[in-house]
């Protein structure tokens, strides 16, 4: 972990080194600047889309670093965060876009009628903490297969989640459940489909239960991502993007042609977050995202 004096020397660099070169791109920054490059003067984005990042995907920058850089850029928030993280984001005035920590694990979820106890008592305590915080999100997961069939798998997580949606309601807490991808990342995972999760949402039946429609994931297993969103925009709580194929930068060395899903997901109104989890791979992993916002900012 670097000092506080030599982190903000790093950073005053990058930022002197802008200043000298205003019209860098990000892209331009990917390869001649330092990881902690970024903008002297916060970055006016348009307002249409609200910008967040996971995590997870920067996990080797300091949560400050990644806070400072965020708002230079126009994040306002960080997705996947526990309440051990919040107090940062709040001294950094950002919104933890996504909570985490109520989950037992990706593969253990509320599919699985032998993991309800256990996450009943998690969410339970974790709903009130996330609106105590003044949060809104909270992530969940169907869990695996592991050879039940789709309906019985949908039986039980109604069954189990509908034990702490009044909870949720209660606290203006909205539980959104992931789309994962079963061909790459996630074999046998459940909740792998865009009609299976609405078919949840619909038995659930209240607005305080949602899916995090993963952009990457869905691409693998489904393709046609705009016409999904325009079809069931109503069930979507909150977005995720990736590269496909990879799972990295969103640039043009992937499939996805973001500036037009980001204009469709606008287009239904949505007023939520936008969270990039890709997997940088360039040696500037904070110019990756920058890359990835401006982007994303239609």
């Amino acid at each position: 972990m670097p000092t506080r004096r030599r982190a903000l020397k790093t950073l005053l660099a990058g930022a002197a080194a802008l200043t000298a070169s205003p019209k860098l791109s990000f892209a331009e920054m990917s390869e001649n600047q330092p990881s902690t490059v970024y903008r002297q003067q916060s970055t006016v984005r348009k307002g249409n889309i609200r910008h967040s990042v996971c995590r997870w995907c920067f996990n080797d920058t300091p949560l400050d670093e990644l806070c400072l850089f965020g708002k230079q850029i126009g994040i306002s928030a960080i997705d996947l965060v526990g309440p051990k993280d919040w107090e940062t984001l709040k001294k950094h005035g950002l919104d933890s876009s996504m909570c985490n920590g109520a989950e037992i694990n990706l593969v253990d979820g509320w599919n699985d009628p032998k993991f309800h106890d256990k996450l009943v008592q998690n969410y339970s305590e974790m709903i009130p903490l996330v609106a105590k915080a003044g949060y809104k999100n909270l992530i969940c997961f169907s869990g695996n297969k592991r050879g039940m069939d789709d309906e019985t798998g949908l039986k039980n997580c109604v069954e189990g989640l509908k034990k702490i949606m009044s909870l949720a309601e209660k606290n203006g807490v909205v539980l959104q459940i992931e789309v994962f991808n079963s061909k790459v990342n996630h074999p046998d995972y459940m909740a792998d489909n865009t009609p299976w999760t609405v078919e949840l949402c619909k038995r659930i039946g209240s607005e305080n239960f949602k899916i995090l429609w993963d952009i990457y994931h869905m691409q693998i297993n489904e393709g046609d991502v705009i016409r999904t969103i325009q079809n069931n925009h109503q069930y979507f709580g909150h977005y995720h993007t990736a590269g496909v194929p990879g799972r990295h930068e969103i640039d043009e060395t992937q499939e996805l042609y973001y500036p037009a899903i980001m204009r469709a997901i606008v287009a239904t109104g949505y007023k939520g977050y936008v969270a990039q989890e890709f997997i940088p791979t360039h040696a500037n992993k904070l110019a990756s995202l920058g890359s990835a916002i401006d982007i994303c900012d239609v």
